[in-house]
């Protein structure tokens, strides 16, 4: 919760030379090494508890140094942040999985129910993370002299036509010194926010700590060593080189990267240059909690409405709605005289980014099978590479810029998704063909065999059973997944 909520206003608190925007970048650029290489390793030597306790310690400094933002702080305690994340997910996930196996055994139900029932939970909670640290942001800052909320000198009254054309596609870091809607809050508003967060992330380390049952009893520690055995920093660093020798995996790489530029841009840009420039700073939490719960909703909704009308129709839609809002964000002229607008943005922006997270997660599921390991790993990889890019030239380009190259890099995606679309329908009906000429070749062979030894079989009067078994054909079935399209 303080992570994501201290993360939507960077770019607008830390403006000055884009260090907040520096900061996130750093934050995924370590992730990108993290992801490789310490998960495995910190997990078998701390087990999967201590690690969750050790990995949000490492969310603390960033949060205080909201206090004293310079680059020497903010720089190395965002990659404090992104080193800390990666295994802090992944024991997550270790957790969750062990835990669910233990429950469906004592409650004798099916493993794979259970630890989906228990990730959904989970999630439940994660994604309201954007709602509570939004909401408590909000209201700080609506409630002091930032605000505008008891004070004369409300922003909106404020506000000029000037400050105004320089919002929206025309903003540009460098040209808005003076902005009075991006004065960085009172140090006590700032202070206040700071303060909620880190006592929100101590008391939740305190309950993990002292709450939270160890897995030892379950035969964590031998678990984890065996499967660090199998699959080692480096070995998962080699596994997922060769992954991307992919026809596939090479075709998704934009898409991929563009499902963080659209993440770090709402979180970032748009809260920038049109949430916060033409409605204020104190008003970024409620626009993002819209986000956060459409997001939440549509995820949940596209997930169940994927087994009715196909995983194609879904993509479509994500594809329209974000080469809409981009192309009305290059021509609006933001303004606080209509706020509403600003919210359905943010809730279609919503809209198109449950789209990818859930699609495109299930699309490297289903063409990957059988290397699950090191194709999630390239997501985490592209889509961290997407942050990091967009962050990178964040302070550098203006806004109408990061648009165009928002559309560019969507549109290169869905044309590598439609090829792959393409590729994997092609090999489902030669896979069909294939299927269809081995069972008619069985059919004459077995009708070619009673034919010759249909006198013989006849001698004592009894027909000859002939038995028809393809192991093939079988793992051939068993390895292919029917989808709707």
């Amino acid at each position: 919760m303080g992570k994501r909520g201290t993360a939507n206003l960077q770019s607008s608190i830390n403006a000055t030379d884009g260090l907040g925007t520096v900061s996130l970048s750093a934050i995924y650029a370590a992730l990108v090494v993290s992801c490789i290489f310490l998960p495995t390793l910190i997990i078998r030597k701390l087990t999967a508890k201590w690690t969750l306790v050790f990995s949000m310690l490492c969310y603390a400094p960033y949060i205080a140094f909201q206090l004293f933002p310079r680059f020497y702080t903010l720089v190395p305690a965002g990659i404090l942040v992104g080193l800390g994340a990666a295994p802090m997910w992944a024991s997550k996930a270790t957790y969750l999985t062990q835990v669910g196996q233990v429950y469906a055994k004592i409650t004798e139900q099916a493993v794979d129910a259970i630890i989906v029932r228990f990730f959904g939970f989970f999630f439940l909670a994660w994604q309201t993370a954007e709602l509570w640290g939004n909401l408590i942001s909000s209201l700080v800052l609506s409630s002091g002299a930032h605000g505008g909320g008891s004070s004369s000198n409300s922003v909106n009254n404020t506000i000029t036509a000037e400050d105004l054309q320089f919002c929206g596609a025309n903003f540009c870091v460098h040209r808005v010194n003076g902005h009075s809607n991006l004065e960085r809050p009172p140090e006590h508003e700032i202070f206040e926010i700071s303060m909620i967060y880190l006592s929100c992330i101590l008391a939740a380390v305190a309950i993990i700590a002292i709450f939270l049952d160890p897995l030892k009893r379950y035969g964590e520690k031998r678990k984890g060593s065996q499967s660090a055995q199998e699959l080692s920093g480096m070995q998962l660093l080699s596994a997922t080189f060769r992954q991307m020798k992919k026809p596939n995996q090479q075709l998704l790489i934009p898409i991929t990267v563009f499902i963080g530029m659209e993440q770090a841009f709402i979180g970032a840009d748009f809260t920038q240059a049109y949430v916060s420039c033409a409605l204020g700073i104190h008003q970024i939490g409620f626009v993002m909690i819209c986000f956060g719960v459409v997001n939440a909703v549509c995820s949940i909704l596209f997930g169940s409405v994927m087994k009715y009308i196909g995983r194609t129709p879904i993509i479509v839609l994500g594809a329209v709605v974000h080469f809409t809002l981009i192309s009305v964000e290059l021509f609006w002229r933001p303004s606080p005289d209509n706020p509403i607008i600003f919210y359905a943005m943010s809730g279609l922006w919503g809209v198109g980014d449950a789209v990818w997270q859930t699609q495109i997660n299930g699309l490297y599921g289903l063409l990957f099978r059988r290397n699950k390991e090191a194709a999630f790993s390239n997501y985490r990889l592209w889509e961290s590479a997407g942050f990091v890019i967009a962050y990178a030239y964040a302070t550098t380009l203006c806004a109408r810029m990061k648009l165009y190259i928002l559309l560019a890099v969507l549109t290169l995606g869905c044309m590598g998704y439609v090829i792959v679309e393409i590729l994997y329908r092609r090999k489902q009906r030669k896979v069909k063909r294939q299927e269809k000429d081995e069972f008619d070749k069985k059919e004459k062979e077995k009708e070619a065999e009673a034919n010759k030894t249909g006198i013989d079989s006849n001698v004592n009067g009894l027909p000859v059973s002939v038995e028809e078994t393809d192991d093939e054909l079988d793992d051939l079935e068993e390895d292919i997944i029917v989808t709707h399209f």
